[in-house]
């Protein structure tokens, strides 16, 4: 069995894990641009969470919809059993990616934080998963921590450039 695989759950195929990990880290990225928009704006933490929770799932549905037609203009059928619990299985991120703000919202509509403070935390930690994820990809690939280190940087500037780019338009 091939080593960088040796964490891989049984039955698991790698390319089932890897199509995984893109749509969250997709989703982390496209939640940088919602909560950065959102401190923008003049919103409550329930209109914060309602549009994280709806950006999610609105994520999980195109992707649901964007596969089944795939998967029926090739296939020529719709995706069912096995084919279509692996689409349910690898857009599953795509829900995961409004926790983390969910939870960090909830913590300002309590008076821990303001809503402000909270969603650029929200970012915050969005940026710094795209940096682990980097890293963690950096070191499977045997490079080395200073290869890992710059994957991990060159991760992180994609999610900053993105709340930049957010920031400046101001919204």
């Amino acid at each position: 069995m091939d080593d960088r695989l040796a964490d891989v759950p049984p039955g698991t195929e790698a390319g089932v894990l890897a199509d995984r990990l893109k749509e969250r880290i997709y989703a982390t990225i496209t939640m940088i641009a919602v909560v950065v928009g959102l401190s923008f704006g003049e919103v409550s933490a329930l209109g914060a969470v309602a549009t994280v929770l709806t950006t999610a799932v609105g994520l999980w549905l195109a992707a649901l919809v964007a596969d089944q037609q795939a998967h029926r203009t090739v296939h020529r059928h719709l995706a069912t059993g096995r084919e279509l619990r692996r689409m349910l299985y690898v857009s599953s991120p795509l829900l995961s990616c409004a926790a983390g703000p969910s939870v960090l919202i909830a913590l300002a509509a309590l008076d821990v934080l303001t809503l402000d403070a909270a969603l650029l935390a929200a970012a915050g930690v969005c940026v710094v998963s795209l940096f682990l994820w980097g890293c963690g990809g950096g070191l499977r690939m045997g490079g080395g921590a200073l290869a890992a280190l710059v994957a991990g940087l060159v991760d992180a500037a994609i999610g900053v450039a993105v709340a930049l780019v957010k920031a400046a338009a101001g919204h």
